[in-house]
């Protein structure tokens, strides 16, 4: 019967650590996949806190001397500080960087961002890192400290200024040229253009035209389009933008003007054709974007109703006002859901 007394609190302990560590888990992953990176992750934790003091639970219950328990605990102590010395450096400083990133809010899913020569569209937001969706349709994933580390340009949601550069022989008086500028910059769709002498070069000055794009999202065509209103409105007014120095490269006809024919290609098609490079490059973020703002204005109706539940007086108010609870809090699962399935179609 002594070696009973010695090894059924070592038993017992194991026992009751396995049931705690299986319903913990069981409990905390419970709709796991309803749930976002962010979600997941403090019950992750958690998990792995529990398993530790389990750890610790059955080390304490060692049919051992006392010294020898002191010895296995600072062992496990010393183990578990190596792996954070190792390994929470970096993982602590993401942390840190996204919690500071998700507090200050200087970018929102969705958004036009720029780091060093990292440009692309928000995608996803998480503790460690953050998701942009470049041009190329690509994914890269950036460290939440090196965004902190480094400035960030978010381009504004109320509007951006598109620009072009172009170099016009000193033959061109610069208000002709400004006023084709400003002319091409409203063809393009842009507001409030304006011209720059952007320099004075040996064979001809340099143009730069400025314009306000109020739906950003359609950025990248809109840089596009501008060229090619460019290209139209002088081509139509007999101006070359081809610099004169051509000539001492490769002799030509003083008289040939080095402008194309006007094509008869409508423009409904550079629209669509325009549209469909923004679907294409950036499917991604929108609809991570479309996700979140579907979900913050269902969270916002959600406490509204909340409100209301405990400010209703009677009892079918009360019923009427609990299914509406009950359905709003179905939709944000699917929401959360959706955003799941975005997020791991890579």
């Amino acid at each position: 019967m002594q070696w009973l007394t010695l090894w059924f609190p070592f038993v017992a302990a194991i026992l009751v650590s396995s049931i705690v560590i299986f319903i913990s888990t069981t409990l905390l992953n419970r709709h796991n996949h309803e749930r976002t990176a962010d979600q997941r992750l403090p019950r992750q934790l958690s998990v792995i806190a529990l398993i530790i003091i389990c750890l610790i639970a059955i080390i304490l219950t060692l049919p051992v001397s006392e010294s020898s328990r002191n010895q296995v605990l600072a062992l496990l102590g010393v183990m578990v500080s190596g792996v954070l010395a190792f390994s929470s450096t970096t993982i602590v400083t993401n942390l840190m960087a996204g919690a500071v990133l998700k507090f200050n809010r200087p970018f929102r899913t969705g958004d036009f961002i720029r780091c060093n020569h990292y440009f692309g569209r928000v995608s996803e937001k998480g503790l460690l890192d953050t998701e942009i969706q470049t041009e190329q349709r690509d994914l890269i994933s950036i460290a939440n400290n090196y965004l902190i580390a480094n400035p960030v340009t978010v381009i504004r949601a109320s509007g951006t200024l598109v620009t072009a550069d172009v170099s016009i022989g000193y033959d061109v008086h610069h208000t002709t040229v400004t006023n084709y500028l400003e002319q091409a910059s409203a063809n393009a769709g842009l507001t409030d253009g304006f011209v720059q002498v952007v320099a004075l070069g040996d064979f001809s000055v340099n143009y730069r035209i400025s314009g306000l794009l109020t739906e950003i999202k359609g950025l990248l065509s809109a840089k596009s389009r501008l060229h090619t209103a460019i290209l139209d409105e002088f081509h139509q007014h007999g101006v070359e933008i081809m610099s004169p120095n051509v000539v001492a490269q490769r002799p030509t006809d003083p008289t040939k003007a080095f402008i194309p024919t006007l094509s008869s290609m409508k423009v409904t098609v550079e629209a669509e054709r325009d549209e469909k490079h923004e679907k294409v490059a950036f499917d991604k973020a929108e609809e991570a974007e479309q996700h979140e703002l579907a979900l913050e204005t269902k969270q916002e109706h959600l406490a509204a109703l909340t409100e209301a539940l405990a400010k209703a007086s009677t009892p079918e108010e009360k019923v009427a006002l609990q299914n509406k609870v009950t359905a709003c809090e179905d939709d944000i699962a699917r929401v959360i859901a959706a955003q799941s399935e975005t997020k791991e179609s890579r």
